[in-house]
């Protein structure tokens, strides 16, 4: 029934393999022993799939690799559907009393910036800026609850409050795209970017 929602079970087997293994990236062959099909409809279907976003292709060792775009808009519902294990979808509209909750968690933190996939509308590859002297421990475990209520890998940076400052002084590229572009500040205990 599925397949024909989806239009062909090619399709299907390998939403689910991608899926269910993100941030694992197969080869063509490797694609077919795995879901059982035949190379030419899964070479369709990659194409289609790529097209469409939901994969991204690289290559390395003279092979073509395959993996999951976990920055496609739909990423966390098909995940939700795709996945062998049962996994909430987040929701769209995220409270940023629950970001701030997380972030002011880590000591140390001055600025925090959200971007990227985390707010609409943004283009920014960046989804979190994180300003000042920040225990590593302390933010990989903050991280790994963002990521785990977020459903999807973040890419975050952290600088210290003097290279941020300096940076921003000298208008960086790095730090005005994504001051210029859609964001939402989180924290700024020394109100620095209102002005």
């Amino acid at each position: 029934m599925i397949d024909a929602l989806f239009g062909s079970k090619t399709r299907v087997k390998l939403l689910h393999l991608f899926l269910n293994n993100p941030g694992k990236a197969f080869y063509v062959r490797e694609i077919t022993r795995l879901i059982d099909e035949q190379i030419n409809s899964v070479r369709r279907e990659l194409s289609n799939m790529l097209e469409v976003g939901i994969i991204t292709s690289d290559s390395a060792d003279n092979k073509l690799y395959y993996e999951v775009n976990q920055r496609y808009q739909f990423y966390v519902p098909f995940r939700a559907i795709f996945a062998d294990e049962r996994i909430e979808a987040a929701s769209e509209v995220k409270s940023k009393d629950q970001w701030q909750e997380i972030i002011k968690e880590l000591s140390g933190v001055r600025i925090a910036v959200m971007a990227g996939i985390l707010v609409k509308g943004s283009i920014s590859k960046v989804d979190l800026l994180l300003v000042g002297d920040i225990s590593a421990a302390k933010l990989k475990n903050a991280m790994r609850q963002i990521e785990k209520s977020e459903g999807r890998e973040l890419n975050y940076t952290t600088l210290s409050y003097d290279e941020f400052y300096y940076r921003l002084s000298v208008r960086d590229k790095f730090i005005t795209e994504i001051l210029n572009g859609k964001h939402a500040t989180l924290l700024d205990t020394d109100n620095i970017l209102k002005s």
